[in-house]
């Protein structure tokens, strides 16, 4: 069997807010996989076909080969958003290739599953405590006992006064609505420094949140140490860390206790594997980001199917995913995935949905331009 033809798709279907891309690995034999890589969508697609070109001709099961080929494609390019977006669509793609041709689900080529269900969380983010409550019960609703939200209404890493006070209100009242049974996943974004984190994180300690997730922002691995080492709540980060080398400090200054490393640009199928394992290294859970699609969602768990550290799975809700994906999609059901079913990844892309509903206007990006403005403090506007 050879690869034929890697192509990209971008989409905004109807009811999607943001662009996603992704890819379909096809070989001689007819076999095609999906793939997806929606970060940056725009700009993600130039650098998958580029690599893309390089895997034309040849054999689609060598997938470690052609990942250490495409990490190493080149010196000055190696690593980053886009470029390892670009190697996790082909990633999935080809796994799922691999498990078509064995007529086997991916996790089976992982070690076989460990479970069958897979606990998920929704959200109770709102601009008010009434309306965070409101989010939160909707979710609560359908079966869910786990909700993160960010309550912080600030933007930069210098909060505001007023920007404690609705956050502290919000969980609050959320974990007044939800009872004690219900965790509470609370998300910063990187939008605190160490102290402010630390004063915070004290305050919330009363709420008894599941995890503290992204308090500083994850660049400064000593940052976040301090937290660790001043909060007693479980820390969470990796939403934007890359690859098993970008974990390793957090590992070994054991500065976390729950890792998010994303499929959509960790590295793929394998290289969250290998992340999970290194995280099991240091008894730390393993929690993937997923924000995006529904390629995503789908091998995020045939990986959490084989790792005996998974706890819980973000993302797989967006009603979305029904306008471009072939079948009735794989949603949770009572706070719960199913293990996967069929073979491959499980999942087929509609390809002319994906012609149909093509890539929509680009919004403002929220950027971080803002993140040490004294202005952005003071109005608490980006500027």
């Amino acid at each position: 069997m050879k690869i034929t033809e890697v192509k990209t798709f971008i989409t905004m279907p109807p009811e999607a807010t943001n662009n996603y891309a992704f890819v379909k690995v096809s070989t001689d034999e007819g076999i095609t996989g999906w793939g997806e890589c929606s970060v940056g969508a725009n700009s993600v697609v130039a650098v998958v076909e580029e690599l893309g070109q390089t895997l034309v001709g040849k054999d689609p099961f060598r997938i470690e080969e052609h990942w250490q080929n495409l990490y190493n494609f080149s010196h000055n390019i190696r690593g980053g958003v886009l470029h390892m977006a670009a190697i996790s669509g082909i990633d999935i793609a080809l796994w799922d290739i691999k498990g078509k041709a064995l007529n086997v689900p991916v996790y089976e080529l992982l070690g076989g599953a460990m479970r069958d269900k897979f606990w998920a969380y929704g959200r109770f983010d709102g601009k008010t405590p009434d309306a965070a409550v409101a989010m939160a019960m909707s979710w609560v609703e359908q079966g869910l006992t786990a909700l993160k939200g960010d309550p912080f209404g600030h933007q930069g890493i210098f909060t505001t006064v007023q920007s404690e006070r609705d956050a502290l209100a919000k969980v609050e009242a959320v974990r007044k609505a939800v009872g004690d049974d219900v965790e509470l996943l609370i998300e910063v974004h990187g939008r605190l420094t160490p102290s402010e984190a630390i004063r915070l994180g004290k305050q919330l300690e009363q709420y008894r949140p599941f995890w503290y997730e992204e308090p500083v922002p994850p660049e400064n691995v000593d940052a976040m140490a301090r937290v660790t080492a001043n909060v007693n709540i479980p820390i969470a980060t990796g939403e934007r860390i890359y690859t098993k080398w970008g974990f390793r400090d957090l590992f070994e200054k054991q500065v976390i206790d729950m890792a998010q490393p994303d499929i959509c640009h960790a590295g793929g199928i394998l290289e969250l594997k290998k992340i999970a394992a290194m995280a099991e290294t240091y008894y730390v859970g393993y929690c993937p980001h997923n924000p995006y699609g529904p390629v995503n969602t789908m091998a995020a768990l045939h990986v959490d199917a084989t790792c005996p550290n998974f706890l819980i799975q973000e993302g797989g809700h967006a009603p979305w995913y029904r306008h471009v994906v072939k079948g009735e999609f794989h949603y949770q059901k009572d706070g719960y995935f199913d293990l996967p079913a069929g073979v491959g990844l499980g999942i087929e892309m509609d390809e002319e949905a994906l012609l149909k509903y093509p890539a929509g206007p680009i919004e403002t990006p929220s950027g971080y331009m803002g993140r040490y403005s004294f202005a952005s403090r003071q109005q608490n506007t980006w500027i």
